[in-house]
């Protein structure tokens, strides 16, 4: 993948050349409403009603132009309205779908900072693609633009494009490992990759494998990835810069591809699997990008990572677990092994006693069902949750509240454990429940007069999009919640 050089300019539109002169469009009650400085206005408009253009979110539409300046003019719908939020989709769904253009002219018709500086997220976020594993067809993939420059008056400071940057690095970094398949992601190549992120910065990593795993008595980690023979590890990615005063703790499920063990799923629920480690590589994202931004927060990322492979070693059903803070576990379904692997990490995250934990999974089917596909559940303390659902609106990425009623508790009862990993006689709440297996294992602050403040984000919905991309969505793994997660930082390094 080529990464484009985005730019911002001030100067009036006449000076400025490129293959692709890319204006904004409103869909108003009367039509769509053209944005931005562009030539020959009522030309383009006279076309919109003939070629079916509406100006909605992610339409585009190419004409010719006789303008010597630019090789033709595409308009990118904003949607019903030019909010912020709009700007930074339509910036990036017009670079996505216009590769194989060499060069871009963004002409939104913005004058604030804030818009500004969405454009140029947009353009930078929608420039991604994965090409690693294409061979024969690679030579055919059309090229992201090289430049893309966006039209603004609007005087931007130099810090807030490179928070940008960063973000957009973590972004990326996130989907790529969310998008390399399972063969070639698996737990120890995890470890090594978190440990390449880290490089040159002032981040630790710290690799558990399997021996000392069972020494820390992390049962939980074992015990979902001991049907594979590339056996699990546990990472612990730490940024502490000296004089900070807040401590966050993120956990983050990485299963690098869940079959669902022994209680296997469906052939065709297993397509996207892969996709399961995308929690740990959101957490771990942030982590580096905390770093890159010199925050003044201290944060421990616990990746939990496994395959949940189905062999003659796999647990089984009814087979009791002991995790990490000697809770033991029963477990009635395999396939509910990211709670499983989370326990351990939630349980050690606590033994540090941070002012906040917050855990990021691809946890549950049900969170699709309540939610959809572009909205991530969280859960938790409520003054936690809602300083992440802030916190995703900030950033353009959807956050909703759920809550975690107290009279689902009994569902995990065991007959014989202290705890079941789920209910198979009850699908009610499915989301839900698995949240309260979850908060069992979050501790007490250091004086222990309280519950250390949580929040469980569930991106099974988010973390993938297996359509076609739109706004700063790609196709595949979709890098959501990371930039929430930033923003999180941010507030508490303020």
């Amino acid at each position: 993948m080529t990464t484009p050089r985005v730019a911002l300019s001030a100067a009036a539109l006449e000076s400025l050349s490129a293959d692709v002169l890319v204006l904004g469009a409103v869909s108003g009650s009367d039509g769509p409403v053209l944005l931005g400085d562009a030539p020959a206005v009522e030309e383009i408009t006279a076309q919109f009603a003939t070629l079916g253009f509406g100006g909605k979110a992610d339409e585009l539409l190419r004409l010719p132009t006789e303008d010597p300046s630019f090789g033709s003019v595409a308009i990118i719908g904003l949607g019903a309205d030019a909010g912020t939020d709009a700007v930074r989709n339509a910036a990036a769904s017009a670079v996505r779908q216009l590769a194989g253009a060499e060069s871009l002219v963004l002409d939104f018709g913005i004058n604030s900072e804030a818009d500004t500086v969405a454009a140029y997220e947009g353009a930078t976020l929608g420039a991604y693609a994965f090409t690693v594993f294409r061979g024969k067809t690679r030579a055919a993939q059309k090229e992201t633009p090289s430049s893309v420059t966006i039209v603004s008056p609007a005087a931007v400071a130099d810090a807030a494009l490179a928070r940008v940057d960063v973000m957009a690095d973590a972004v990326t970094l996130v989907k790529d490992l969310t998008n390399t398949p399972g063969a070639e992601l698996y737990p120890a190549t995890f470890a090594t990759a978190a440990e390449h992120a880290a490089a040159e910065l002032p981040v630790t990593v710290e690799v558990w494998d399997e021996a000392r795993l069972s020494e820390e008595g992390c049962g939980g980690i074992l015990g979902v990835g001991q049907g594979s023979s590339r056996l699990p590890r546990l990472i612990k990615v730490s940024y502490a810069p000296e004089g900070a005063e807040k401590h966050v703790a993120f956990v983050g499920k990485g299963i690098t591809f869940d079959t669902g063990g022994n209680s296997m799923k469906p052939a065709d629920f297993m397509l996207t699997m892969h996709h399961d480690m995308a929690g740990a590589a959101t957490v771990l994202a942030a982590t580096i990008a905390a770093a890159r931004l010199r925050l003044n927060v201290r944060v421990t990322a616990w990746l939990c990572v496994a395959e949940n492979l189905v062999s003659s070693t796999s647990i089984r059903p009814n087979d009791v677990l002991t995790m990490r803070d000697g809770t033991t576990v029963e477990v009635l379904n395999t396939d509910a092994e990211g709670r499983l692997v989370m326990a351990d990490g939630l349980s050690l995250a606590s033994e540090e006693h941070p002012d906040a934990i917050i855990d990021v999974a691809t946890l549950t089917g049900a969170a699709i069902v309540a939610l959809g596909r572009r909205t991530a559940a969280v859960m938790g303390d409520d003054a936690l949750v809602a300083q992440v659902v802030a916190a995703g609106t900030a950033t353009g990425e959807a956050h909703w509240p759920m809550p975690l009623p107290t009279e689902l508790r009994g569902l995990l009862d065991s007959r014989f454990a202290d705890l079941a990993n789920l209910n198979p006689s009850v699908r009610d709440g499915g989301m839900l429940v698995a949240g309260i297996f979850l908060r069992e294992f979050v501790g007490k602050t250091a004086d222990g007069s309280a519950t250390i403040p949580w929040a469980h984000l569930d991106i099974a919905g988010t973390g993938t999009n297996n359509g076609a991309g739109y706004g700063v969505t790609s196709t595949g793994g979709t890098g959501s919640s990371v930039r929430t997660m930033i923003t999180v930082l941010e507030g508490f390094a303020a």
